[in-house]
């Protein structure tokens, strides 16, 4: 269902209620030539082929393709009670704009946020090439002036409280329209590597001969114990296979840190056996094992979109295997296989763990905007703000978070002990 309104962008913004045969439109600025329109779809069948054929031009992340987001709402957002809100922009050209939106209630309020934004660790808008030198900084804030008057017009989408988490500084080629909008730093950032050359040389480059040399070491020891092969299942069941067993091996590293199982909230662990095995979403997914012998030692799901490889999920067995690395014996296969087969890029996505230092030679910076629509929404957005920041001092200073982080794990190995005792 699309939602529609009539305003004029410039000195002055007021809205008509357009007739039923109108579409939405959004008169730009004077500096800014001819008309745009906007809709916004609430049912993502009815934008499909359009989104489709946007995001193979467009500037994004693959957590904008249409797959990842489509299989977000019908396994998790529909659960949730999510309502997409996708803002289309569109002039004489074209396409020039997609905002996957979605509201939802929190507590008593509603909020307005990235459509699947928990489990996309980039959020952000698709951009037709050149959007942001067209839509400079007031540009833009006069556009998402008319976005959010037409959404708040609508009683589907209808919100009190803005949340815009986890946008890079940069979308593509381009800075991203959003951080106009005002914005803090997210708690964590994201780091990636450039890959060029073959495995050998990128490999020597990144790490010094003493580490590896050690590297070499623990694999031999690996392959003393059995044979070491990098294993990329085919089959719709050995891939969902692997993923379960990722998901085991992953619950219990989450129960030693002391944090909540991702895999057993609604939906979470179907999203992603559906992602990784069906037909029409398999060609974002690549599944893989690092064997050794008869045992899964690491399991990894990653991405692939365009020339970029993400690095998503990743586990590893924590039996007597774990004392020679097998996680990092199978990172350095992942990487010489992205490297074989042409990407330019590996991004371990968001996180700032010290393994993804040691590989990495560009890190992004992530944005939150948080802002109160309401006095509902002002009852959410200052603990919010204020919880945020705290965080992100926690994380950004060593002392504090190795404290947080062994207090957590204590935590919850204290909470497990009673379900233990009643086992027994």
């Amino acid at each position: 269902m699309a939602q529609a309104i009539h305003a004029r962008l410039g000195a002055s913004f007021g809205v008509d209620r357009p007739s039923a045969a109108d579409n939405a439109r959004i008169q730009a600025p004077d500096a800014l030539a001819g008309d745009i329109r906007l809709s916004v779809h609430e049912e993502l069948s009815a934008v499909e082929q359009d989104w489709r054929d946007f995001e193979q031009r467009a500037d994004g992340t693959v957590f904008q393709t249409f797959d990842w987001l489509a299989t977000w709402q019908r396994h998790i957002g529909t659960l949730a009670g999510v309502r997409p809100a996708i803002v289309v922009g569109r002039d004489a050209g074209g396409i020039l704009f997609m905002l996957p939106l979605s509201t939802r209630a929190v507590g008593f309020a509603r909020e307005l946020t990235w459509l699947g934004s928990d489990l996309c660790d980039y959020n952000a808008p698709l951009l037709a090439p050149g959007f942001s030198r067209r839509f400079e900084s007031a540009g833009f804030i006069a556009l998402w002036a008319g976005i959010t008057h037409c959404l708040q017009g609508s009683a589907q989408h209808r919100y009190d409280v803005i949340n815009l988490a986890k946008m890079p500084a940069m979308v593509g080629g381009q800075a991203n329209p959003m951080l106009s909008l005002g914005v803090t730093l997210n708690p964590s950032g994201a780091h990636l590597t450039h890959l060029a050359g073959n495995w050998e040389t990128f490999y020597a480059a990144k790490r010094s001969s003493n580490t590896r040399r050690r590297d070499r070491t623990k694999r031999k020891r690996l392959s003393d114990i059995g044979e070491v092969r990098l294993v990329n299942p085919e089959s719709a069941d050995d891939i969902v296979s692997a993923l379960d067993l990722l998901m085991d091996q992953k619950a219990r590293q989450f129960v030693h840190m002391g944090v909540g199982n991702l895999f057993v909230r609604p939906g979470h662990a179907e999203f992603y056996r559906a992602l990784a095995s069906e037909p029409a979403t398999r060609h974002l997914v690549h599944v893989s094992r690092l064997d050794v012998g008869a045992t899964a030692a690491a399991v990894n799901l990653g991405l692939t979109w365009r020339d970029c490889y993400y690095h998503l999920l990743t586990s590893y067995d924590d039996g007597e295997l774990s004392r020679f690395g097998p996680g990092a014996a199978h990172l350095h296969d992942l990487l010489h296989l992205a490297i074989d087969r042409g990407f330019k890029t590996f991004d371990f996505t968001i996180g700032d763990e010290r393994y993804k230092r040691d590989w990495c030679d560009s890190e992004i910076k992530l944005h939150d905007h948080i802002s109160a629509a309401t006095w509902r929404g002002a009852l959410i957005a200052m603990p919010r703000l204020a919880g945020q920041r705290l965080k992100r001092w926690i994380k950004r200073t060593p002392v504090l978070w190795s404290v947080f982080s062994t207090a957590r794990a204590l935590a919850g190995s204290l909470a497990r002990r009673p379900r233990k005792a009643e086992d027994n």
